[in-house]
């Protein structure tokens, strides 16, 4: 059996898995230089079931990651639709209204925006994105064809020894 053919098909198997691991690698940094951080602005009409007194309502949407900036654009007495004076509110950063007079409002309907953060994408940085899903799922066809290589150099090792083996036998 030639061990060099051996030698150059484990060395091609390492160039190989080497060359795999630096592309997804180069992949993922191309799509996280490709994304872009982008703060956008959410609205709100007309969230309902709000309790607003001295000790405040929390806003449904406080909740999304990020959330930040809020603004009351309009509340309104769900019962009459009568509209309440935005200037009787005031929202914390986080979220929670509070009433600044001494009424309490049982039932009212809060409309109000926000910003928050997210990360825009554009197709290069989905292309990148795609190619590095697809060149981690390679890794398999690697495993594979390294067991298959060992199984064919085991069996070229063992026919070798017995052809050889039996070339002695006849020559007695």
């Amino acid at each position: 059996m030639n061990f060099g053919n051996t030698q150059k098909f484990i060395a091609g198997i390492i160039v190989v898995g080497i060359l795999l691991v630096a592309g997804i690698f180069i992949s993922s940094s191309i799509q996280d230089a490709l994304e872009t951080d982008v703060t956008l602005i959410g609205t709100v009409t007309n969230e309902s079931g709000a309790f607003i007194n001295s000790t405040g309502y929390t806003l449904n949407s406080a909740s999304v990651t990020g959330f930040s900036s809020p603004a009351i654009t309009a509340i309104f007495n769900a019962s009459d639709d009568a509209s309440i004076l935005v200037g009787n509110a005031s929202v914390s950063s986080v979220g929670v209204v509070t009433n600044a007079t001494s009424t309490t409002w049982t039932n009212v309907t809060i409309s109000y925006t926000y910003t928050y953060p997210s990360v825009q994408t554009s197709t290069a940085s989905n292309a990148s994105g795609d190619l590095v899903e697809s060149l981690s799922g390679g890794s398999a066809w690697i495993t594979i064809l390294v067991v298959v290589g060992f199984a064919i150099i085991v069996i070229s090792m063992l026919t070798t020894n017995l052809s050889q083996n039996r070339e002695q036998s006849y020559a007695y």
